[in-house]
């Protein structure tokens, strides 16, 4: 809605007399707070999207089609006219008689009041010249008399919400920039030569000079830019630091596997000789795990790239050690895979497994937790249930969280708090009145993150990456479809049925409606029956009881099942070598690293695998850029890498499930020297001036240092 300067920004009601209620707040007000602008210093950060040059006047004669100008003249023509749907149309003249039509499809009274003839008016848009000559479609405008001055400086345009209107938050903003304690809290000598004061840099980027090269401003390029992104980094490299900090002064068990002991005889009981890489991580995270500090280590790696083995060894050396383990998984199958997995591994070596899972009800459930609360139970694995405030451990010494990302960040804190719970109750077996100790923690991803991302977001992480497959898989071959070929997708997968090899059938999520999710995997495992004559399809979706879920799955595992038609419930953690066909439909609504890893299902077997990509046209830049993706590469880290190009760090991070970026402003690629010179500092600023840098995490990132946490 185009602004008018005869709409004021209205304060709030007054509350009423006879109630002595607080005041109403108005639904711009309310839209604020949505946008979490609810401090002086939020309004100040809140920087334009783009702006828009209103402190010139040009002659109507001297504009040429596709200009986008501001004009000003006198209404001589108002008027409402229906061409299948309503329209205002105001004719508006100029000083020197050069006339342009402004149309309006969608307006309002106030419009017509503002525009009524006779009414002198300054209007901005894009000229458009046709065969009846100029017009202006939706153009701001606003009225002004003949002394109204101009802008003196580039009108800024903010991100905001059809409840916002432009001219309360630009209001809002001027107002809060006057108010905003924006002093300097850095010393002159740590902020980098070249860089204007942060009060200086701000009023400059919400209302730039003429002069101001736009170029700069809307590449980020701009000194004033660079100051608000090294002032981010700068933060959130402290906020970081600051928590490694704080880990190194809490006191964990010292985790040493004894000779010949649990950890010794795993290892000789595996089936599988470990890959270079995994002998390395393994090693750092036992090297963690023997000294007195809690870990705080990410184990990264590919899809396939064998992270369980490493888990259930360094559950080992805590077990060894005489302590317990529990790990986390983000769904029951995943889950499940885990307990599946380390039960065939540990129970044959005398370890007693428990398994914690929101589906385990009534007696069952009890025997888990009375179990894991006595400590007959060493391993302890479950799902989200694990944190629950009914389930109690013996003697945690280790928590492992796998696909951490997964996790919401209010899960993530919450099993955390619950360390530290578990950690203040529990019995010190140190020196008498030492302390509580804390338990180890290893969280795992099969999302490869770029090493500008881990410097980043896990500067207080120690990082252990698995850049090594194990021998023997088979190569993964992606093929791109239109939907259009789809006759020709089911051809290949009854060959591929016929040949003896399973089949994965991967229907998206749609996230507004389970609804429609169910119908769209239900058709398409009836259409996959009809086509598949004798062959047994089976149906997988997220409404399905934990049970029949779990059932389903066995089939599936067991070669019962040919065809696996399902939602992204087999995204991680399913393991069948005689699945070698992937089909994901509408692959243009995957994220590419959801693709990689639905991809990551297949390949487990010595038989070559085909990944088939169907999508629906017409396809968005980024989905043409996540398919071709696909397409040139099976490399994990190299996904990751075009990842982060297409989608930035704060969504690659999962930023949208905690309800926080935690980057706003700095770009992890472009600004790597920023990164650089601003984790050089952060020790400096913390061992030298802790009163500042306490007030640099506290002005950018208020409450959202919690989630750093995470």
């Amino acid at each position: 809605m185009p602004e008018a300067s005869t709409v004021p920004s209205t304060p709030p009601p007054p509350a009423s007399a006879a109630t002595g209620g607080a005041p109403a707040k108005s639904a711009p007000q309310k839209a604020m707070e949505k946008l979490g602008l609810a401090r002086d210093i939020d309004l100040a950060l809140h920087l334009p999207l783009r702006y828009e040059d209103e402190t010139t006047l040009t002659p109507l004669d001297r504009s040429r089609d596709g200009d986008t100008l501001q004009c000003e003249g006198e209404v001589i023509e108002s008027r409402i006219e229906v061409r299948g749907r309503r329209q205002l149309l105001v004719k508006l003249r100029d000083d020197d008689g050069a006339q342009v039509l402004l149309r309006f499809l969608h307006f309002y009274p106030t419009h017509q009041k503002t525009l009524a003839v006779g009414a002198r008016v300054r209007a901005r848009g894009e000229i458009r010249v046709g065969f009846f000559g100029r017009e202006m479609v939706h153009p701001s405008f606003r009225k002004v008399d003949e002394q109204t001055p101009l802008a003196t400086s580039l009108t800024p345009v903010y991100p905001t919400s059809a409840q916002l209107p432009q001219a309360y938050l630009r209001k809002a903003v001027a107002s809060a920039l006057r108010r905003a304690p924006l002093d300097e809290v850095l010393p002159q000598a740590m902020i980098p030569r070249g860089l204007p004061p942060l009060r200086d840099a701000l009023n400059f980027l919400h209302h730039p000079p003429p002069s101001a090269g736009l170029s700069t401003l809307e590449d980020h390029t701009h000194p004033a830019w660079q100051r608000l992104k090294f002032e981010e980094l700068l933060a959130q490299q402290l906020s970081q630091q600051r928590a490694q900090r704080e880990r190194a002064h809490l006191r964990a068990p010292a985790l040493r596997g004894s000779p010949g002991g649990l950890h010794e005889r795993l290892l000789a009981a595996l089936p599988f000789a470990l890959t270079g890489a995994q002998r390395r991580v393994a090693e750092e995270i036992a090297a963690d795990l023997a000294r007195p500090q809690p870990m705080h280590r990410l184990l990264q790696g590919d899809v396939g790239s064998g992270k369980t083995v490493v888990a259930a060894l360094a559950a080992a050396v805590a077990m060894d050690a005489g302590w317990q383990c529990a790990l986390m998984a983000p769904t029951e199958i995943l889950a499940e895979q885990h307990f599946r997995k380390l039960i065939g591994w540990l129970e044959p070596l005398g370890v007693r497994v428990a398994w914690i899972t929101g589906s385990i009800k009534g007696k069952a459930r009890q025997k888990m937790l009375d179990a894991a609360a006595s400590g007959e139970a060493t391993l302890i694995v479950g799902t989200h249930a694990v944190i629950e405030d009914k389930v109690r451990f013996h003697r945690l010494g280790l928590a492992i969280i796998d696909e951490q990302h997964r996790f919401g960040v209010a899960q993530r804190l919450a099993l955390r708090k619950k360390l530290a719970d578990e950690a203040a109750g529990a019995a010190d077996s140190g020196a008498p009145g030492a302390g509580p100790l804390e338990p180890h923690l290893l969280m795992m991803s099969a999302t490869p993150i770029p090493r500008t991302l881990a410097m980043t977001y896990f500067a207080d992480l120690d990082v252990s990456t698995i850049d090594e497959l194990p021998p023997g898989r088979s190569p993964i071959v992606t093929r791109v479809f239109a939907d259009g070929r789809r006759d020709d997708v089911v051809e290949k997968i009854a060959a591929a049925v016929e040949d003896g090899r399973q089949v994965y059938w991967v229907c998206p999520l749609i996230e507004e409606s389970e609804a429609l999710d169910l119908k769209n995997a239900t058709e398409t495992h009836a259409e996959l029956g009809e086509a598949l004559p004798g062959r047994k399809v089976g149906l997988l979706h997220g409404r399905m009881p934990a049970a029949e879920k779990a059932a389903t799955m066995a089939q599936f595992s067991s070669g019962e099942l040919d065809v696996l038609v399902a939602t992204t419930v087999i995204e991680v953690g399913v393991d069948v070598p005689n699945a070698s066909v992937m089909v994901i439909e509408h692959a243009e609504r995957f994220g590419l690293s959801q693709l990689h890893q639905l991809r990551g299902r297949v390949g487990r077997g010595s038989v070559a695998s085909v990944c088939v990509l169907i999508y629906t046209g017409p396809l968005s830049d980024t989905g043409k850029a996540r398919l071709r993706a696909m397409a040139e590469t099976t490399d994990g880290f190299e996904i990751a890498r075009r990842d982060l190009d297409i989608r930035g760090p704060g969504e690659f991070m999962g930023a949208r499930q905690s309800g926080a970026q935690l980057l706003r402003f700095a770009d992890l690629q472009e600004d790597a020297p920023l990164l650089s010179a601003a984790r050089a500092l952060a020790p400096r600023l913390l061992d030298e001036h802790p009163r500042a840098a306490q007030l640099q995490v506290e002005r950018w990132l208020g409450h959202k240092t919690e989630y750093l946490k995470a």
